[in-house]
């Protein structure tokens, strides 16, 4: 159970600006030349560009679980996403 301290540290956390870059944000095809954004990455997209769930949860992307499917931008994004926050800064 959280306490109060914890929760205000979550929130003073949640409030700092990012770093470097903000994660990517999911997106699926929809129709012809249309995508829309969905609510996290898909296992099989974490999965071909290297990252586990850990390091998912970790850099702040989202995941749904629930998703099936893999979209190739995502993946790209997710793979620069990756190599700009490993980049020693």
């Amino acid at each position: 159970m959280w306490d109060k301290r914890d929760w205000h540290q979550f929130f003073q956390l949640a409030q700092r600006p990012w770093q470097r870059h903000r994660p990517p944000r999911p997106v699926a095809p929809s129709g012809l030349n249309r995508v829309l954004p969905v609510v996290g990455f898909s296992l099989s997209e974490l999965d071909d560009a290297g990252i586990n769930l850990e390091l998912a949860e970790r850099l702040g992307l989202p995941v749904d679980a629930a998703r099936v499917g893999v979209y190739g931008p995502n993946v790209s994004a997710l793979r620069d996403f990756v190599r700009s926050a490993r980049q020693p800064g």
